[in-house]
């Protein structure tokens, strides 16, 4: 397996410094080679996957990590801890039958993902970069919070969520782009540590304060006039299924500007052309800073549109959300 991706990151133009047996020589390989990226098996002699992205998180070495390994969904979890613990992506092993060239295209562009983006880690708190204030007049109602997200988006709701209260404003929805499978345990994991109660959407669940829904990988999630949710098996958009801009267009159409959308780290431009219903119909929107973005794609271009109310790094977002969702 070391040969096959050390051949198929060459065909892509990569400089393969080293490679390792298990996880302890890989810790001991980054220090001395300093690579910009590091594919990573989970299932490894000595220390495993999780245990080396922990260890990384020990030091200053600004190495991005594709997992590669032979994951499933049936065993989402160890994905979903991996992605917590700073993976920017994920590329399943080939299985016996499966094709070579489809795995080797996938494994360049992750990886290249991987070295244009930055290993995200804590940052200490600045002011927002800038605060839009409410608008006076407007009675005090609590407000649905949808949050939209991408590459690096499980490592920082991992952190954002557990310190979020519950309830909190009219409740809590989240679109994190994963495919089928994986979806359910992040809800799981975010669950533990949280105090709203995080689950996967079903069709019928009602939008509550004092849960968070997460929109289930390879469905769209949909927001009725009920305030319940539905799961819609549309085509990908985009590539994107669940698609955050078709929640964020529902909730904006059934709450109005009791919405707050919050825009975190991620590749591309989704949930742009939903924050613009939002701002049309007087809801708030709140971007992640740069400075704690593993990509500042999806918050770049709702900055840059002139549609955030407030950018603010990830450790000011808990403070930020909890009182505009009840502002």
């Amino acid at each position: 397996m070391r040969r096959l991706l050390t051949d198929a990151l060459q065909q892509h133009g990569f400089d393969v410094v080293g490679n390792a047996e298990d996880g302890d020589k890989a810790l001991t390989a980054c220090l001395a080679l300093r690579p910009d990226v590091l594919t990573l098996d989970l299932a490894m002699p000595g220390l495993d996957g999780i245990g080396v992205l922990r260890g990384l998180q020990g030091t200053d070495l600004p190495v991005s990590v594709v997992v590669v390994s032979a994951f499933s969904p049936a065993h989402g979890a160890h994905a979903v801890d991996a992605l917590a613990e700073g993976a920017v992506e994920l590329v399943e092993k080939p299985a016996t039958g499966e094709s070579l060239s489809d795995f080797i295209a996938d494994l360049g562009a992750k990886v290249r993902l991987a070295a244009s983006s930055r290993r995200r880690r804590p940052v200490a708190s600045v002011q927002a970069v800038a605060v839009r204030p409410v608008a006076n007049g407007r009675a005090k109602r609590a407000r649905a919070v949808l949050i939209a997200c991408s590459t690096g988006g499980p490592q920082a709701l991992s952190e954002l969520i557990p310190k979020l209260p519950s309830p909190l404003g009219a409740g809590v929805m989240i679109v994190q782009h994963m495919p089928p499978g994986f979806t359910g345990s992040l809800a799981a994991r975010l669950d533990k540590a949280s105090a709203l109660h995080v689950r996967e959407a079903q069709a019928g669940d009602r939008i509550e304060a004092g849960t968070a829904l997460v929109a289930p990988g390879g469905r769209h999630l949909h927001i009725l006039a009920n305030h319940t949710a539905t799961l819609g098996e549309e085509d990908p958009i985009g590539g994107l299924r669940p698609r955050a801009d078709l929640t964020i267009s529902d909730v904006a159409r059934v709450y109005g500007r009791d919405v707050l959308l919050v825009v975190l780290t991620g590749m591309g431009k989704d949930g742009l052309e939903g924050a613009r219903e939002v701002h049309r119909a007087g809801g708030r929107i709140l971007a992640e800073a740069e400075s704690s973005c593993t990509v500042y794609g999806m918050p770049r271009a709702i900055v840059e549109a002139g549609l955030a109310d407030g950018v603010h790094d990830l450790g000011r977002l808990p403070e930020a959300i909890s009182r505009e969702a009840a502002a």
